[in-house]
C-alpha cells in the first residue's frame, strides 16, 4: 500500500492555513487528503481554525467560541503568505472541497466536544461527503470514545505526541494512531498493522525526515509542503 500524503491544514506551507484557498491548493498540489482543525462558534457553526483566536488583516482578533459566525467572517483573515483575500472557512465548505476532489478528510476536534457536538460534526460529514472518507483525530481520547459510540463505522485516530504514553489503549477500541514524527517507531507501526490499524505521522517537512518516516511503512504522512 502506498503512503497517502495529507496536506496539514491544507497546503499551509505556501497558503494561509485552514482556508478554502489552502484546501483547494492542496488538491492542485496532488495531496491525497487534507487535515483541518474544527472549532464551534458561539452560534453553533463549525469552522476551521487551529487556534482559539481568529486573527484579521486589520490586526484585530476574536475568540471563536465567544463570537457569532457573522462577526468572525465580517473581515478578511491575516494572510502573510500570499496577496489573496481569505476568510474563515466553515467545516461544510472544507467538506465540499474534499468531496469535489475525492480527498481524504483528517478532522481534528480541538478540545473536548460534548456528545451532541460530536454528533453534529459527523452528521454534517455524512450529509456533505461520507463517513468512510473522513478520519477523526483528537488528542482527547474521550472525543474518540464518544464518536465511536455514535458512529461505529467512522475511522478514528488518537493524536499521539511526546507527552503521551501507552498507545496500546487504542487496541481495546480498534483506534488507529496519528503520531508525532519524533515518537513514531518501527515497533509502533508493526503493533498497529498487526491489528489491521493504520498509522499516520505529523508533521513532516524535511526531505531526509520524509525518507525516514516513509521507510517505516506508515499509511499517512501529514506535511505543510509535500
Amino acid at each position: 500500500m502506498s503512503i497517502c500524503m495529507i496536506a496539514h491544514r491544507g497546503y499551509s506551507g505556501v497558503y494561509p492555513q485552514n482556508t478554502e484557498l489552502a484546501f483547494r491548493k492542496a488538491a492542485e498540489h496532488g495531496s491525497g487528503g487534507a487535515e483541518t482543525d474544527i472549532r464551534r462558534t458561539k452560534d453553533g457553526v463549525y469552522v476551521c481554525s487551529h487556534d482559539a483566536e481568529v486573527r484579521f488583516a486589520d490586526g484585530t482578533e476574536l475568540t471563536v467560541e465567544e463570537n457569532d459566525f457573522a462577526a468572525l467572517t465580517a473581515k478578511p483573515l491575516k494572510n502573510n503568505k500570499t496577496d489573496d483575500t481569505v476568510y474563515l472557512c466553515t467545516l461544510r465548505r472544507y467538506l465540499e472541497v474534499m468531496r469535489e476532489n475525492g480527498m481524504i478528510c483528517f478532522v481534528e476536534l480541538k478540545g473536548p466536544f460534548a456528545d451532541a457536538q460530536v454528533k453534529e460534526v459527523f452528521d454534517l460529514v455524512a450529509e456533505v461527503y461520507e463517513l468512510g472518507k473522513c478520519i477523526l483525530q483528537s488528542f482527547d481520547f474521550d472525543n474518540l470514545l464518544k464518536a465511536h459510540e455514535l458512529f461505529p463505522a467512522l475511522p478514528l485516530m488518537w493524536t499521539y505526541g511526546t507527552g503521551e504514553r501507552h498507545y496500546e489503549r487504542c487496541f481495546e477500541h480498534g483506534f488507529s494512531i496519528d503520531a508525532d514524527r519524533v515518537v513514531v517507531t518501527e515497533e509502533m507501526v508493526k503493533d498497529f498493522h498487526d491489528r489491521g490499524l493504520a498509522v499516520g505521522v505529523w508533521t513532516v517537512n524535511d526531505e531526509a525526515e520524509l525518507a525516514r518516516i516513509s521507510a517505516l511503512g506508515v499509511d499517512y504522512i501529514e506535511s505543510d509542503v509535500y
